[in-house]
């Protein structure tokens, strides 16, 4: 069976995943950021699902991983939340070689356009896992182990009902800011106002950050940049809000 294969069985396509942990005993359940659906796959995209993603990714497994090992070198380590399509995080990544990149990501589509992008620029200091956030981020990384985690314009989930599913809630920053190193940062960046909102005031109620703006939005910082879709959105009059904390020295 092919690599593209196994990942969408892997993956499915209930239109409920929360439904599905709810059938699985011995799973400890939260609320899902995202919803899997059928999606069409390119044939760009499924090469590179069967040909480039096993050089970059890693299985998940609910245990502590050895990302030095993973990567070959010990570097600060970056955690990206749901890349897409992996255009920002080819770009970060070209830009600063002395980093190591985890992104993860759940749509196979977007794993496979991220795998393609790593080839065509010969990057080697990221690598890639398609499971649920919570799970790696609870599971596979130590505490206080991340230089920064990046979270990009996450689903806003916009209609009032949905909110519990976003992802930037107490809980989820409480377990992703014991993972990472005093001195390193938190960036969330989202183009729906009301969401943005919620990230300011979620993160600012965590103790061990502090914001990097006072009390505000943060400028959008230089090594987030500005993708197509943004300056197309910000022609029209969209706004961008960027939030960043740092963890505060133990």
């Amino acid at each position: 069976m092919r690599i593209a294969d196994l990942l969408k069985k892997a993956a499915g396509t209930s239109a409920d995943p929360a439904a599905q942990d709810e059938a699985k005993p011995g799973i400890a359940s939260h609320i899902r950021s995202f919803v899997r659906r059928r999606g069409h796959i390119t044939e760009a995209q499924r090469a590179a699902l069967d040909e480039l993603v096993p050089r970059y990714a890693l299985e998940y497994r609910p245990q502590v991983a050895n990302f030095a090992k993973d990567f070959g070198r010990e570097a600060p380590l970056i955690l990206e939340i749901g890349f897409g399509m992996g255009e920002t995080t080819a770009k970060i990544a070209g830009d600063r070689p002395h980093d190591n990149f985890l992104g993860v990501e759940v749509f196979q589509a977007g794993v496979g356009a991220l795998a393609k992008r790593l080839d065509a620029a010969g990057l080697q200091n990221v690598r890639i896992i398609q499971h649920d956030a919570v799970e790696v981020v609870r599971d596979m990384i130590a505490p206080a182990s991340l230089a920064g985690v990046h979270v990009y314009f996450p689903d806003p989930w916009p209609k009032k009902r949905h909110h519990k599913r976003r992802l930037i809630q107490p809980p989820f920053v409480t377990l992703l800011t014991s993972r990472i190193a005093p001195g390193g940062y938190l960036h969330c960046a989202t183009d729906w106002e009301h969401y943005a909102d919620q990230m300011l005031e979620v993160l600012s109620a965590e103790s061990s950050l502090e914001n990097t703006a006072g009390s505000g939005f943060a400028e959008r910082p230089g090594w987030r940049p500005q993708t197509k879709f943004e300056t197309r959105g910000l022609r029209l009059g969209h706004g961008v809000w960027d939030v960043l904390f740092r963890k505060k020295p133990a």
